[in-house]
């Protein structure tokens, strides 16, 4: 059988061939002329199938991604990577990915590994809010967006973490927790900073003051979340309720509870972040704000295509998180009528 090329197609359609190809190149903003439409149905219609290699070469590039991450044993990071990954061989290319801890001398070697093997841009979730590598790409003129996390300046893919902040605590408020205490994570992070400013804002609505002793930032891991949380219930013990700005500090905060004798929901509300596939399965299913990985993997290659292409107009994209109800909050009236209906239980029986 024999091959359809990009010259077929073109012949088909009555257009140059530079024409066509522009038309079926996923990278660039889809058209709707009259003559694209016409491309599009003869690609059909003739089942031609893009050749990426050969388009990449053509253009001088290599038709592969670059992707950064602090390390793939985090399950947020390896969930962006795997979607940025699918985002990726959905558009013809292909992604890399290295990982670097959280040490600028390693995220700068892990970088300069990726562009010898002469990646076409990167994608960053390392970005620390004192990090010089993204002013050092900018100076380089290197393609780069910055993915969940932000430094505010470079082209970044994130999720709208001030507003998942809020809607974590304001849930906690509805129920009637006003002793709310936060584990926001490390504060060179923008995704702990904008969690952090979500907490203050709901609090600061709902005229709760925030004593201090409530937030405690620490790492992101389940280690960091177990000892924070122990500190900070041992510390005010009043506490009704923990927002932990992910779900591994949330799974830490749920042990925790346990080694201090609390049990969640009845004695302690927990809110995690992120909706992990490990979120929903627990024993006691943790509430959670959903982020979708998909939109903003997307997003990021949409950002790198724009500058690829010289599109100086580069907009940051922002996705939408959405709250997920589960068992590990409750509302604090139901937990102190469940409280005096058995203590009148004990009273009845002649219980201590």
């Amino acid at each position: 059988m024999k091959t359809v090329t990009l010259k077929d197609v073109a012949a088909a359609a009555g257009v140059s061939i530079s024409t066509a190809s522009r038309i079926l190149d996923e990278r660039l903003p889809t058209s709707r002329s009259a003559s694209a439409k016409r491309v599009r149905e003869a690609a059909e219609r003739l089942g031609y199938r893009r050749d990426a290699a050969a388009s990449a070469l053509r253009r001088g590039d290599t038709g592969t991604v670059g992707v950064l991450v602090p390390r793939l044993s985090d399950t947020v990071m390896a969930l962006l990577f795997e979607a940025i990954f699918s985002a990726a061989a959905a558009r013809g290319l292909f992604a890399l990915v290295s990982v670097c801890g959280d040490d600028s001398a390693a995220e700068a070697h892990a970088v300069d590994s990726l562009l010898a093997r002469r990646v076409d841009g990167l994608v960053l979730a390392t970005a620390r809010l004192d990090d010089p590598l993204p002013s050092s790409l900018r100076e380089r003129g290197v393609p780069h967006v910055l993915a969940l996390r932000t430094d505010d300046i470079s082209p970044s893919s994130v999720c709208d973490d001030e507003l998942g902040g809020y809607l974590a605590t304001r849930h906690l408020l509805d129920l009637g927790h006003t002793k709310v205490a936060v584990l926001p994570g490390p504060d060179f992070a923008s995704t702990a900073r904008q969690r952090l400013a979500g907490y203050r804002r709901a609090m600061a609505e709902a005229d709760v003051p925030v004593p201090e002793a409530y937030v405690r930032h620490c790492g992101f891991g389940f280690t960091d979340g177990s000892a924070a949380a122990t500190a900070v219930l041992s510390e005010a013990p009043g506490i009704t309720a923990v927002f932990a700005a992910n779900d591994s500090l949330a799974m830490g905060t749920l042990s925790a509870a346990k080694t201090l004798g609390r049990s969640v929901p009845k004695d302690l509300s927990v809110v995690g972040y992120n909706d992990t596939p490990l979120a929903g399965q627990l024993t006691v299913p943790l509430t959670t704000v959903r982020v979708p990985f998909d939109l903003i993997a997307a997003g990021a290659l949409d950002l790198l295509a724009a500058q690829t292409s010289g599109d100086s107009q580069v907009v940051n994209r922002v996705a939408t998180p959405t709250l997920i109800p589960r068992s590990s909050s409750t509302s604090l009236a139901r937990r102190r009528m469940s409280k005096s209906g058995r203590n009148v239980g004990r009273a009845l029986s002649g219980r201590p």
